[in-house]
């Protein structure tokens, strides 16, 4: 295959999204539990394996040698140097109640690289994309992020995992930041969480337990706005730490985090 153009893969990963999230969205009134992932509260509906199936055809239609790994369908392998990271349904428990933010995540890798990402929120009618060095958009229009604020100003987005003992160190966690920030919001999609930060409205956002279709398209997206998203002590974002503000902000937050063991479970 000819070598992989960002932008053309962004069309295709805004195709798949938005196919895939018509689907879920149609079936959102009448989904049900089918199994569960790390827990018992942590669900994987019967849509959110359709949707991926969807978006797989789709992806793979068009380019059959790229490998892909998905939440719900596990990693295929490919021989083109594309893969594609996917999330069906982002925000799955927000989903599961009948909530509005949840959203379908698609990044494409080249090489190792993020170059493309889509963040698809379909009840809310809002398409988030970026192409590596191209900048940030909301259903076309350029998104920033909002300049720096004093930590104890910020507005800082997070979640929480399933298991009772990572949930018990994140209340830890909590109880110190909090009474150092303005506020904080949890959304229950990492990929909103990311895509707010992008438009300005949080000021931070961290989390520990993501995974690489939880923050790839998002992570992008913000980057592209302006905002450093790493993990801690310089390393990238990873399942011990996505942390995400804008430059001055970012290191404040991280100075309070990395001592309190914030990617650590005890």
């Amino acid at each position: 295959m000819t070598d992989p153009d960002p932008r053309v893969l962004l069309d295709l990963a805004v195709e798949a999204a938005r196919k895939g999230g018509a689907l879920a969205a149609r079936g959102q009134a009448g989904i049900s539990v089918l199994d569960t992932k790390s827990s018992p509260t942590d669900v994987v509906t019967e849509m959110d394996r359709a949707s991926e199936e969807l978006i797989r055809g789709v992806l793979l239609g068009a380019r059959p040698g790229d490998a892909i790994l998905g939440e719900e369908g596990g990693e295929a392998s490919g021989s083109t140097g594309v893969r594609w990271l996917v999330d069906p349904i982002d925000g799955t428990v927000n989903y599961l109640y009948g909530r509005p933010d949840w959203g379908v995540s698609i990044a494409a890798e080249v090489d190792g690289v993020v170059v493309a990402g889509v963040v698809e929120v379909p009840v809310r009618g809002l398409t988030y994309t970026a192409v590596l060095g191209g900048g940030a958009f909301r259903d076309g229009e350029p998104i920033a992020a909002a300049p720096r604020v004093e930590l104890g100003m910020a507005l800082v987005a997070t979640g929480f995992g399933y298991e009772s003992r990572r949930r018990r160190k994140q209340a830890e966690v909590l109880g110190t930041v909090l009474p150092r920030v303005r506020d904080i919001r949890r959304v229950g999609s990492a990929a909103l969480d990311l895509c707010d930060i992008a438009e300005g409205r949080v000021n931070a956002y961290y989390e520990r337990g993501m995974q690489p279709w939880d923050w790839a398209a998002g992570a992008l997206i913000a980057a592209e706005a302006g905002v450093r998203v790493e993990g801690l002590r310089g390393g990238p974002p990873s399942t011990d730490m996505t942390l995400a503000a804008v430059p001055g902000l970012f290191e404040e937050l991280h100075d309070l985090l990395e001592p309190l063991g914030a990617d650590t479970d005890g």
